[in-house]
């Protein structure tokens, strides 16, 4: 038992010396590394606390099926994604992993960006999963490789930086539900449907359903409901944690997209270093054992110490004000 004591305690101070290392935004590699990666560097900029309004400022340049909106005014720095494929029911299609994947390449380096939502703009569709009309058209040879650019587009939104959250006001199914695991934080409307339905077509989930759905409801429920590719709606979803909010549907059909906004606005207030460095923390935490973990904490930890946003939340304090954080 001591030896064992030892052991684990001299791993976590080579993992603790060599993590100590880290620079802000740096993912953690050599004897740091897990298996998944960490998130890409950004130093974001701060923005204003909650507000009521909810203005755009501009549409980023992409084609209609996914709009790209940076909120304005008091929600600057809340980027919302919204998927517009009316025809297709959102479904995943080559041209819309395409938008995706420039999109978030984008955000990726957009030092003004604090928290993503996902969204539709198609009222009752979240996302229906893989254009299966489109998919029917491919060769076989075709769709291993298009399957995992889908994996690839839902990994990198995994991997973001800044908070993600994913407003389920309707339909979430197979890939539309993996893109909302892919997020931090799910809210969905009491009248919305979500599964991963893949084996009723003889396929599996291909977009990190298998892995991400044990890791946010379990091993045992996440079989059950690959196994029998059942349907949740919302208030299902809650109760077997799936989802975080579970609200009821209002007349425009966005009550999970106003709750998300909500939940974004509390974001915006929090030391923007402090908030990417949590994030990295825990997602790379829970692929570890415990001790490896607390290790990887500390290493997130001593990036904010010498951060100019840490003395300025200590003055804040101090001088009773709000603090004015810039991310450095």
């Amino acid at each position: 038992m001591a030896a064992a004591g030892a052991l684990q305690t001299g791993r976590a101070r080579l993992l603790a010396a060599c993590c100590t290392r880290l620079a802000v935004g740096w993912r953690l590699s050599g004897p740091c590394a897990v298996r998944r990666p960490g998130p890409a560097a950004w130093l974001p900029t701060a923005a204003g606390g909650p507000a009521l309004r909810r203005n755009y400022s501009s549409e980023g340049k992409t084609e209609d099926e996914l709009r790209v909106r940076h909120l304005e005014e008091e929600n600057r720095g809340i980027v919302v994604l919204g998927i517009n494929r009316a025809y297709g029911k959102n479904s995943l299609s080559k041209s819309l992993i395409k938008m995706l994947s420039k999109a978030v390449d984008a955000l990726k380096s957009d030092k003004k960006v604090r928290t993503i939502i996902i969204r539709s703009e198609v009222p009752g569709i979240f996302c229906a999963g893989a254009d299966l009309k489109e998919r029917a058209k491919m060769h076989s040879s075709e769709v291993g490789p298009f399957v995992s650019k889908i994996r690839a587009v839902i990994n990198d939104i995994a991997n973001l930086p800044v908070p993600t959250i994913a407003a389920i006001d309707g339909l979430a199914l197979g890939g539309g539900l993996e893109l909302a695991l892919a997020c931090d934080i799910r809210v969905a409307a009491s009248s919305a449907k979500m599964g991963l339905v893949e084996t009723k077509l003889a396929i599996i989930p291909g977009g990190g359903g298998t892995q991400r759905l044990p890791r946010a409801i379990g091993m045992s429920l996440a079989k059950e409901l690959i196994f029998s590719a059942r349907v949740l709606d919302g208030e299902e979803a809650k109760a077997m944690g799936l989802i975080s909010h579970v609200l009821e549907q209002n007349q425009e059909g966005d009550a999970a997209y106003r709750k998300a906004l909500d939940l974004a606005r509390e974001f915006l207030p929090q030391g923007p270093v402090a908030m990417r460095v949590a994030k990295l923390a825990i997602n790379q935490g829970m692929e570890v054992d415990l001790v490896t973990g607390l290790a990887i904490e500390e290493a997130c930890y001593a990036q904010t110490i010498s951060t100019k946003d840490r003395l300025e939340g200590l003055l804040a304090f101090k001088e009773k004000r709000p603090p004015r954080y810039k991310g450095e």
